[in-house]
């Protein structure tokens, strides 16, 4: 299988550098170019991509805006935010809007080929040390009076089986699909179906946002503490 990529940045020289690095794996493909946010749509529309590399910032209409649009489409291939620098409230708005990972531009180009690769594969696509930030912040998010993200995220939950709140809670933890089958007894095909049916009926793009869901209801914390 080839791999489809757009990649959407505002500086040539970016872009350029990219498709160097990444046009050394066979199984990779650059479909397409874009400068600008509001160009992602028409040039999702004429490639097809399987992953999309987006930048934040953009002098239109920035990555996060175009994130939100792109995987509200049905059919949306998969988004990997890719900047200079990461501020928690913009990483955290791309992941909430269903990117299904983010990247620094320097991280080292085998790492964002295995990153890609995972994303086909449905793996989120965060680093551990970024993970715990991340998550940290939507722990403060949760406690504040607005917006009421514990009660929401509960109520969300509420509406899964026992079995697959217990798979959504591992996979808070951020654990694989193996990890998961070997710690609830089940095979690696029942954790999948179980994802599959978490994230249709709770309307979710990817296990990220079932991740920061379960972090929202605060499962993860009282596991920990108990």
């Amino acid at each position: 299988m080839t791999i489809r990529l757009l990649l959407v940045d505002d500086d040539p020289l970016v872009r350029a550098g990219l498709t160097f690095m990444l046009g050394g794996a066979d199984d990779l493909e650059i479909v397409g170019e874009g400068a600008d946010g509001r160009e992602v749509p028409e040039l999702v529309a004429r490639y097809a991509p399987d992953v999309v590399l987006m930048d934040i910032r953009m002098p239109h209409v920035d990555g996060l805006t175009a994130t939100e649009r792109l995987r509200a489409l049905p059919g949306a291939p998969e988004v990997v935010v890719l900047t200079t620098f990461h501020a928690d409230e913009q990483v955290l708005r791309a992941l909430r809007a269903g990117a299904a990972g983010f990247l620094l531009k320097d991280t080292p180009p085998v790492e964002i080929v295995a990153a890609v690769r995972r994303v086909v594969a449905g793996d989120p696509v965060l680093s551990p040390a970024v993970t715990r930030q991340l998550m940290a912040h939507v722990a403060e998010e949760r406690d504040r009076p607005e917006p009421p993200r514990r009660a929401t995220a509960v109520e969300r939950l509420a509406e899964l089986a026992d079995r697959e709140r217990e798979v959504a809670v591992s996979v808070g933890h951020g654990r694989s699909n193996a990890e998961i089958a070997a710690e609830l007894y089940m095979s690696v095909p029942t954790v999948k179906a179980h994802v599959s049916r978490i994230l249709a009926k709770l309307g979710l793009n990817n296990r990220v946002q079932i991740a920061l869901l379960v972090h929202d209801a605060g499962l993860v914390d009282e596991e920990e503490s108990g």
